[in-house]
């Protein structure tokens, strides 16, 4: 059974940066992609950043040149650093595995950006 467990949310005022991580249990950490994804109040979740079985990473327009995905298989964990952090950037971030079409998906850490 794959269970995937995020931390690393938090308060953190504008500009500031935070770093999410997300730990994977199951034996096929390795040969699935991973992913961010993010709901803020009153909006529909959305995809934030991916990286692939190889490391090509993908993201969304609003976090490129801020956010950065990568991975480590050797402890099964995807991270998620945040710089210059935006008031917009609030929300609840969900880490996601696609492993062929089967999605699995965390419990969500809730990232709150305020003075």
């Amino acid at each position: 059974q794959v269970r995937l467990v995020e931390s690393g949310g938090g308060l953190v005022q504008p500009g500031g940066s935070l770093r999410l991580s997300c730990v994977g249990s199951g034996s096929i950490f390795s040969i699935s992609a991973m992913g961010w994804y993010r709901r803020a109040p009153g909006k529909e979740r959305e995809f934030v950043a991916r990286i692939s079985t190889d490391a090509r990473t993908t993201y969304a327009d609003s976090v490129k040149g801020r956010f950065t995905i990568s991975r480590d298989n050797d402890k099964d964990t995807v991270h998620l650093q945040m710089n210059s952090l935006k008031p917009e950037d609030t929300a609840v971030y969900f880490c996601n595995m696609v492993w062929r079409t089967i999605n699995y998906w965390g419990q969500g850490t809730q990232v709150t950006v305020s003075s």
